[in-house]
């Protein structure tokens, strides 16, 4: 191009490169396995090629850039969508526990952690492998908020303490927090100090104040000890401590402790920190970043706090996110879920008031937690389940474990008496044949040998029946001793093997094995009576003809042999019965295993079921919840032609989303956490319904990242298509006709030659690059090395036409849609003037009627100590008196309020814009010569085409405002109230003495009565005020976005008169710019098409999912 030619005194620009390609080409939509961050992610790739590509290529006018360098920063900005999800739940519900499953990981503190369950703690995604985390603290006037409320709590009307020991009751709670963080002070000093005095008292407390500590950590373990400094309970450290301190006092001071002590620097320090500052009560706000997989796709995790926080900051952040959030769960064990219908009373009448203006089946999720909690038996018998086949098969097979596990513990107990029995034959023998063996060596030796157990005649029988062998081991001889320790050592293995026996099924088999092992302790010489018989009826056949046998060694040594055959034969059998207790325990470990498993079945089962007649019950009292809602609100309204049978809405169609989940069975099941034993419930993480749940984080965020992918590919496209157009060039128009269009529509005054009006030897040419970043901050979006522009050293003379009016695409589009803007914003007023302004003014007088009847029943309803704890804190406490004082008034408005916000407010604007467009596109066509008017056409349906998707992204964005403004407007009634009671919440306050409560009630009553009436119509005012408000808002975003729309279509326009360049290394950066535009071009249509496919499978599967549940109903 002529107009950018460089001078021959510049240097010349580098050889052209070709660019680096940074996605994926596919060559067919079949190929792509669609997800929108897939999708974007390799459509930012195509736009840092398309940048890539642009750096040798000169861009001929400073508006081209400008445009062109917004373009790439918009498209370059562009990221996954944030979808902020507040969990509710009270306190028990098991909302960490569930936190943490889902995140599968410990992310959230649990146990001491108290901070946690009084904050707000935000966990977002971020692609690194640690946990960081941001916890910021109150600022210096929180705090001295909240001291000043806390003092008037631990305080008597006559200044005296109250008891603190309750840690349920105000005192308590309030003492609890304020010698968390000032361990050293008394009760009785605290309540004689000024807040300026309790704040100056520890440096570290004021100096942690206002300021955010960031943590980064490698893994969960180290997180949870680097968080804890700030926020764990100063209980839980104290208990550490002091058992510390006992174990000290026991063992005396060590010789390390006096040499600390001598060095000045003992213990002191520890001490210190023992009666240092606890920090929870101060934690503002938590924020945490980890790599959890159920975040990745743009669900940020909100854990709110419980309500009525005394905190009124933390209190404020968590208002402030329900503002925010577009989705919320609501928590509580499932059993409470059902039985005290927490789906109908979900957040309370106000959070209802709110689902019926912008509610669908996403915006609340309801989480039943603690399913594996649960008792059969009574799951049984409530939901009549006996009948059920699974559940026979189930008590089934529990019978036949059991009649199994009967016939085997009986087994096992023959098996232990046979043991017994043979261990009683063996001690029998043992001592005959060692008497045998001590016999044989006597006569081998020639000593004299009197036999005890073998002794012939009626006298030997009589001293062997008085005969008693009480000696130890110690007492008898060496060969008895030795002969015996042989026998005990032979069947020493058999006897291991009996000890290693396990019996987990019996209680009896270790006092059997017990009862064994101490008679084999017992001493040889047959002590008991039972062996004494046994050895009688043993040796009784025989001693007739001992009396008469000649006792010799063959006679010794047959016996020896005979009784060693005998100790063996027994030895066999025992073995024989130890395998078959052994057999039988083994048996027994695995029925005890295998019951176990049915037992969990059997649970599974039951709180399945449970859980499929909960979800049920909990849907419909959900819709029965709602349209009692909508009959009251309509009854109020109109209450001479409410018609109960008449439905406001399709309460069908209202699907509240119920998960039913088991926390502790899922990290078991994944060892997430250690040391919690077994599941007790389900045996698979599906049943747990934390994978579900898991996945629904994504589902939340599909429709947002669709959208905005879908939004990102068309903008793509038509920047692709604006770069195409003008890199490719048109060029069969002659000079002529392009000069009389840039002279007609070009928006400032330009030489023949494209160059801005000037001495051409008075500036240099600038490449795309060494642009001010801080003069052009769209600059510092892209390498600004090397694309080419024009710098404007002089600023050019504006054109204007006859009417003195700026001239030329740009500044005729921004005076016509400053025209449709300004009404617009009229209309939108007008609207909601139209549609609110009654209904505010018939709602602040029902407010006003009922104001003072709301206030008395208010006192009435609650213990003296709260309603002065409400008092004080200007009617935010446990419940919010300056809400129920507007309930008349917002019921009046709600449905009338959702009726507007649901109305597509700007349609008409799009088509006025459009309008706008249209007929500048005309005007140019008809100012084209004959022979032009087709290439003008084209060139103008492009422009048309990148128009209608800069107009769509627009229009989103003032949407998306207005739908922020308008949530935010609608809490603004509640503040407006309790700033107009500010003087009669203090002046009842000032009331003491016998008899104050009830002049406090009555110097309150009297207030409202008199304010009554002003501070609902100024409500009104303020609602009415803040919407026209909201709508001139509208109007600046709309200004500034359609302003730039103004420079967008002119540059799109400006291929008409702007001449190709000529330059041979211009030629081959454009052709190569055509290529790399050319197949991002092919790759968006494949990628729309992917996503078309996607669409349909899913709509495919979701009909085919609602045909089975229709045939399964029917």
């Amino acid at each position: 191009m002529d107009d950018v030619s460089i001078p021959n005194q510049a240097p010349p620009p580098a050889a052209p490169q070709a660019p680096t390609q940074q996605y994926t080409v596919y060559t067919s939509a079949n190929d792509i396995s669609y997800e929108p961050e897939l999708a974007l992610k390799e459509g930012l790739g195509m736009v840092k090629t398309i940048r890539t590509s642009m750096q040798n290529l000169k861009v001929g006018s400073k508006l081209r850039q400008e445009v062109w360098l917004r373009e790439l920063k918009s498209l370059e900005e562009e990221t996954t969508p944030k979808t902020l999800i507040a969990v509710c739940g009270a306190t028990g519900a098991g909302k960490s526990s569930l936190l943490n499953a889902v995140l599968d990981d410990n992310i959230v503190p649990t146990s001491g952690m108290r901070a946690c369950t009084a904050v707000v703690t935000e966990i977002g995604y971020h692609d690194k492998n640690t946990i960081d985390a941001d916890v910021s603290f109150l600022t210096e006037a929180e705090w001295r908020a909240e001291l000043a409320v806390l003092l008037h709590d631990l305080v008597d009307e006559d200044g005296s303490l109250k008891r603190t020991t309750d840690l349920k009751s105000d005192a308590g709670v309030a003492w609890h927090k304020v010698s968390a963080v000032y361990p050293t002070l008394s009760q009785q000093k605290l309540v004689t100090m000024s807040v300026d005095q309790i704040i100056a008292y520890d440096r570290r407390v004021s100096q942690i104040l206002g300021t955010t500590k960031v943590i980064v950590a490698r893994n969960s373990k180290v997180f949870g000890a680097e968080i804890a400094k700030y926020i764990d309970s100063k209980e839980a450290r104290g208990k550490k401590k002091d058992k510390k301190k006992e174990q000290e006092k026991v063992d005396g001071k060590s010789l390390m402790d006096k040499v600390r002590e001598a060095a000045g620097n003992s213990r002191k320090k520890e001490k210190t920190d023992v009666n240092g500052p606890a920090f929870w009560p101060l934690v503002r706000q938590v924020n945490v970043r980890c790599k959890a997989a159920c975040l990745s796709t743009g669900a940020i995790l909100v854990d709110l706090p419980g309500v009525a926080d005394a905190n009124a900051a933390r209190a404020g952040i968590a208002k402030n996110y329900m503002k925010k959030c577009q989705c919320i769960w609501v928590l509580a064990p499932i059993t409470r879920a059902v039985d005290d219908k927490t789906a109908r009373d979900l957040l309370g009448e106000a959070f209802k008031l709110q689902l019926m203006s912008d509610y669908d089946d996403h915006t609340i999720t309801f989480i039943a937690s603690k399913c594996d909690d649960i008792s059969c038996s009574e799951v049984i018998s409530a939901l009549n389940l006996d009948d059920e086949t699974e559940l026979q098969d189930i008590e089934d097979e529990i019978e036949r474990n059991e009649e199994e596990t009967k016939e085997r513990k009986e087994e096992k107990s023959n098996a232990v008496k046979l043991i017994k029995a043979i261990d009683l034959e063996l001690k029998n023998l043992r001592p005959l044949l060692a008497e045998h063996q001590n016999h044989l060596e006597a006569i081998k030796q020639g000593i004299p040998f009197t036999p005890t157990l073998t002794a012939s005649g009626k006298k030997n029988k009589s001293k062997n029946k008085k005969r008693k062998n009480n000696r130890s081991d110690k007492e008898r001889s060496p060969k008895r001793r030795r002969s015996d320790d042989q026998d005990e050592f032979i069947i020493s293995d058999d006897d291991d093997d009996e000890g290693n026996d396990t019996d987990i099924s019996s209680t009896h088999s270790d006092e059997d094995d017990s009862a064994s092992d101490s008679n084999k302790s017992d001493t040889d010489g047959g002590s008991d009576d039972e062996s004494e018989k046994s050895e009688k009826s043993g040796d009784e056949e025989d001693d007739d003809e001992d009396e008469e046998e000649v006792v010799t060694e063959d006679f010794l040594k047959a016996k020896i042999d005979s009784a060693k055959e005998a100790i063996k034969e027994a030895r066999a059998r025992l073995n024989e019965a130890r395998g078959q207790k052994k057999s039988a325990n083994d048996r027994l470990d695995i029925l005890k295993k295998e019951f176990g498993r049915i037992q969990r079945r059997k649970n599974a089962f039951c709180s399945l079921k449970r859980s499929e007649f909960s979800k049920e019950v909990l849907k419909e009292d959900f819709r029965t919840g709602l349209k009692d809602l909508d009959d009251a609100a309509a009854e109020e309204r109109d209450p001479n032609n409410f018609d109960p049978t008449q439905n406001l809405r399709n309460y069908d169609a209202v699907n509240l989303p119920v998960f039913t989940c088991s926390s502790r069975d899922y990290v078991r099941l994944t060892g997430q956490v250690k040391g919690d034993g077994e599941p007790t419930c389900f045996t698979d993480k599906e049943s747990t319904s934390i994978p579900a749940l898991q996945s629904w984080c994504h589902t939340l965020t599909l429709s947002s990242r669709t959208r905005s992918s879908n939004m990102f590919y068309s903008h793509l496209r038509a920047f692709a298509n604006s770069i195409k157009t003008y890199v490719h060039g048109i060029g069969d128009i002659t000079a002529i006709d392009r000069e009389y269009l840039r002279e007609k529509w070009e928006s400032n005054v330009t030489q023949g030659d494209g160059s801005l009006t000037g001495d051409d030897d008075d500036f240099d040419y600038a490449r795309w690059g060494p642009i001010d970043f801080m003069d052009n901050p769209l600059a510092m979006s892209i390498g600004m090395d090397h694309l080419y522009a024009m710098p404007e050293p002089n600023p050019p003379q504006p054109k204007r036409n006859e009417h003195g009016q700026l001239a030329g695409v740009a500044p005729r589009l921004a005076r016509e849609f400053s025209v449709v803007i300004d009404k617009s914003v009229k209309d939108l007023q007008a609207k909601f003037q139209d549609g609110l302004e009654d209904r505010c003014r018939v709602g602040a007088g029902q407010a006003a009627e009922s104001a003072l009847a709301i206030s008395d029943e208010f006192a009435a309803s609650m213990h003296w100590a709260s309603y002065r704890a409400t008092l004080r804190r200007h009617g935010s406490f446990r419940r919010d008196l300056n809400v129920e004082l507007l309930a008349p008034f917002t019921r009046n408005i709600a449905t009338t309020w959702g009726a507007i916000f649901e109305q597509d407010l700007f349609a008409p604007f799009g088509v006025d814009a459009l309008a706008v467009i249209n007929q500048l596109l005309e005007d140019v066509e008809a100012s084209a010569a004959l022979g032009l008017k087709d290439r003008v056409k084209t060139q103008g349906e492009l422009c048309r085409e990148e128009a209608k998707v800069a107009m769509q992204k627009s229009i989103e964005v003032v949407r998306n405002t207005l739908n922020s403004e308008q949530k935010e407007i609608s809490r603004c009634l509640a503040p407006h109230v309790q700033s107009n009671l500010l003087d009669g919440y203090d002046l009842a306050m000032e009331e003491r003495g016998t008899g104050s409560v009830a002049r406090q009630k009555m110097v309150f009553h009297r207030y409202v009565a008199e304010c009554k009436d002003d501070m609902f119509d100024d409500g009104a005012d303020t609602l009415m005020d803040k919407l026209s408000d909201a709508a001139k808002a509208v109007g600046d975003v709309l200004d500034s976005n359609f302003g730039d729309l103004a420079k967008k279509i002119e540059v799109n326009l400006s291929v008409l008169w702007e001449p190709t360049q000529d330059d041979p290394r211009q030629v081959i950066a454009r052709r190569e710019m055509v290529d790399v535009v050319t197949s991002v071009l092919e790759q968006i249509d494949l990628w729309t098409q992917a996503a078309k496919d996607k669409r349909e499978e899913v709509a495919a599967v979701q009909a085919l999912l609602e045909t089975d549940n229709d045939v399964d109903m029917n």
